[in-house]
């Protein structure tokens, strides 16, 4: 059964090594000349490719976003580089032979439904490549092209635009520092690319300014005793507790844990409306940029004139030069019919955020348009291992009905736990998400039955990070390294950090010492105190 995986990116790369795992045959078509996606950083904007700025780092720790039976090195950093990245997707690529069933700078025109497609599930593929188009006929696709290519401009909500006489560019088109020297920036957009930029800016511009709508959580990578920020939060315990107590507690307590690092309403950065959520963004320079005035936050823009841009809370800035907009990416799918998924609210129109509703047969997915709060690549690993086994018919697929109905439950809980904001369309519990796929292929772990065999892994699989290889426990891929894999993340975690090998103080003798000393001069002053 031969299978169509269009991008050769994050999700393309594990759909390639997923199809194989289950004997399906793969064709990937790349429309560049080499694997990574957004994680291959060219120093031009390439159309209908992902573009990032030299300096990208990741957001997740490496224990947390690698394959699950392909870890990533040792003696790489927590946190990588996109050139990191790129040369683990290339070892990838390597170990499991993938790069043969790629075939490069090969342009999908179209997917389509076969002409027997009531009765096949077929697609026709029509894809162009040295300026010659050729159709291919399909068992499946799986649509890995991302979310990232596009960019949003949202240019009407800003009508007097047309006035300004600087210049004004999407992020997608910003790549290093240098040509921004002495000069005075307007960025539009609090996520991580926007603080990531005006951070980088603030060393070279003559000022940089930070527009935001509703404010922005910021919390730094290095978190709770110096761990990675997510190695703490994607715990299967805390996961359970914010889904379990009441979401006043839940919601009190998160802002707490922000604002334990700085306080972010005299930082001008809190989130306006506490009841839409606002995904945290990962940024360890923001808050003393904005204490040392390089970057200076600003409330929303409501007008533009010819070198001046005057703000909601009646302030302006003269001399404005550049303005930049990093304001996200709109989902696109040009290569699809129109009525296979509407891409404005694909929310509404995804079974687990995959497969169209509009299709008689689950014959074509769509991998990676997610936006968990963990990292995209080992969610979109599972999704693909879910994908080809349902091609395979290894997972029961709902009837309609059903899926029409987790549809709407899904739609709730989304409205409910992030809002309606644009921004929150894709967004979902990581975990939560994960273990619903697992559980149909049989690879979540069985809590109970760890706890009564191997009650040292139970608890490091329920407190410890909820890294991919706790899905290669058991059930169908199984990893044979997986148990040993999990119980070393805390020492691979510290390894890329120590490299200077220091003794923790013993501070047990001073204790014993001085506690004693401490107990006889309070007992003398409070008699002293006591006799006066």
């Amino acid at each position: 059964m031969k299978v169509a995986v269009i991008g050769a990116g994050t999700s393309g790369l594990t759909s390639i090594k997923c199809c194989l795992d289950e004997n399906l045959e793969p064709v990937c078509f790349e429309r560049s000349d080499d694997i990574g996606g957004v994680w291959r950083y060219s120093q031009h904007v390439e159309n209908g490719r992902a573009s990032i700025y030299e300096s990208v780092f990741s957001n997740t720790s490496k224990e947390m976003m690698n394959y699950s039976d392909f870890p990533i090195p040792e003696n790489f950093p927590n946190f990588l580089h996109n050139s990191k990245m790129l040369e683990y997707y290339r070892m990838y690529a390597e170990e499991f032979n993938l790069l043969k069933y790629i075939k490069f700078k090969t342009l999908v025109l179209s997917v389509r439904k076969h002409p027997n497609f009531q009765n096949t599930g077929q697609w026709e593929v029509i894809t162009e490549k040295d300026g010659e188009e050729e159709t291919s006929t399909f068992d499946f696709v799986m649509v890995c092209n991302g979310h990232h290519s596009d960019p949003y401009y949202p240019l009407d909500a800003f009508p007097s635009i047309k006035e300004f006489k600087g210049t004004y560019l999407h992020s997608r088109e910003y790549k290093t520092p240098d040509v921004y020297k002495g000069k005075r920036v307007l960025i539009i957009g609090m996520g991580n690319t926007g603080c990531d930029i005006a951070v980088e800016l603030s060393r070279t511009a003559d000022r940089v300014f930070l527009s935001t709508r509703r404010g922005s959580w910021v919390l730094s990578r290095v978190y709770d005793n110096g761990y990675p920020w997510d190695i703490c939060y994607d715990t299967r315990y805390k996961t359970w507790l914010r889904n379990t107590l009441p979401s006043g507690i839940v919601k009190w307590q998160s802002e707490r844990k922000m604002n334990e690092w700085f306080d972010h309403v005299i930082y001008g950065v809190q989130p306006s409306d506490s009841s839409q959520f606002k995904e945290p963004l990962c940024n360890d320079e923001l808050p003393s940029c904005i204490t040392r005035g390089s970057v200076v936050i600003k409330p929303n823009v409501t007008e533009f004139t010819d070198t001046s841009v005057k703000f909601e809370d009646g302030t302006s800035e003269k001399n404005i030069d550049i303005v930049i907009f990093a304001t996200g990416f709109a989902l696109s799918f040009p290569f699809l019919e129109g009525s296979i998924i509407k891409e404005e609210n694909p929310i509404n129109c995804l079974y687990r955020n995959i497969f169209p509703t509009s299709l008689e047969k689950p014959t074509l997915g769509i991998i990676g348009l997610i936006q968990p709060l963990g990292p995209i690549m080992s969610a979109a690993e599972v999704q693909a291992r879910w994908v080809t086994r349902v091609f395979k018919g290894l997972c029961i697929f709902p009837s309609q009905e059903q899926i029409m109905k987790d549809i709407a439950k899904k739609k709730e809980i989304l409205k409910k736990s992030f809002g309606t904001a644009r921004d929150n369309t894709l967004r979902m519990d990581y975990i939560e998400y994960m273990d619903e796929l697992a559980s149909d292929i049989g690879i979540k772990p069985n809590m109970l039955g760890l706890f009564l065999t191997d009650p040292n892994l139970a608890l490091m699989v329920l407190f410890g990070p909820c890294i991919p290889a706790q899905y290669r426990l058991t059930g169908p891929g199984k990893w044979p390294h997986a148990r040993k894999h999990i119980m070393a993340t805390w020492d691979r975690v510290t390894k890329t950090t120590q490299t200077r090998i220091v003794k923790k103080h013993d501070n047990s003798l001073v204790m014993g010492i001085l506690l004693p000393v401490l107990c006889v001069l309070a007992l003398l002053l409070a008699t002293f105190i006591y006799q006066k």
